[in-house]
């Protein structure tokens, strides 16, 4: 039976208490801590704030996703393409190792907007730059120029990347 890593959503402020839960329940969590120097009133401390509001990561084989839904805290996992999205080992292992290289890390969620030039991850044009011409909630139309024609594709974000990161700001 196969493991994966989910992304589960949670309550405000739940993320510690979330993976303690899920620990002490016999899974494999991960909160991804950032040490952050504060100041109270007569000293500076560093403590460990989750890097991502909201989120823990969680290992576990697919068949248990519906046990720890019922585990108090979690509101939801996070979904792609309508089940809960699978996170690759690689990128857990990339976060692991950029907390331990970096102090006070700042998550920046990117912005998808017209005129991006990005990647599609998935589907027929996988692979391929695109711009974005509108966005729509979670739908995304793209320009693809080949073959000397335009194409217009509409995708889900989440399957899309920026190319240059200095343009999803």
């Amino acid at each position: 039976m196969s493991k994966h890593w989910y992304a589960i959503y949670t309550k405000p402020r739940w993320e510690k208490k979330v993976a303690l839960r899920l620990k002490e329940a016999g899974y494999e969590a991960y909160c991804p801590l950032n040490k952050v120097r504060r100041k109270w009133s007569d000293r500076y401390k560093v403590i460990e704030e989750p890097l991502f509001s909201s989120y823990v990561f969680v290992r576990l084989p697919e068949l248990n996703v519906n046990k720890v839904r019922l585990i108090s805290g979690v509101i939801n996992f996070v979904y792609w393409n309508g089940k809960p999205g699978v996170v690759r080992d690689e990128e857990i292992v990339s976060i692991r190792r950029f907390l331990n290289e970096y102090t006070e890390v700042t998550a920046v969620q990117l912005e998808i907007k017209p005129n991006l030039k990005v990647i599609v991850a998935k589907g027929a044009m996988m692979g391929k730059e695109a711009v974005v011409e509108r966005v729509l909630h979670n739908i995304v139309e793209l320009k693809i120029e080949s073959l000397g024609y335009k194409l217009v594709a509409k995708t889900e974000k989440s399957n899309l990347f920026p190319i240059d990161e200095t343009n999803a700001k």
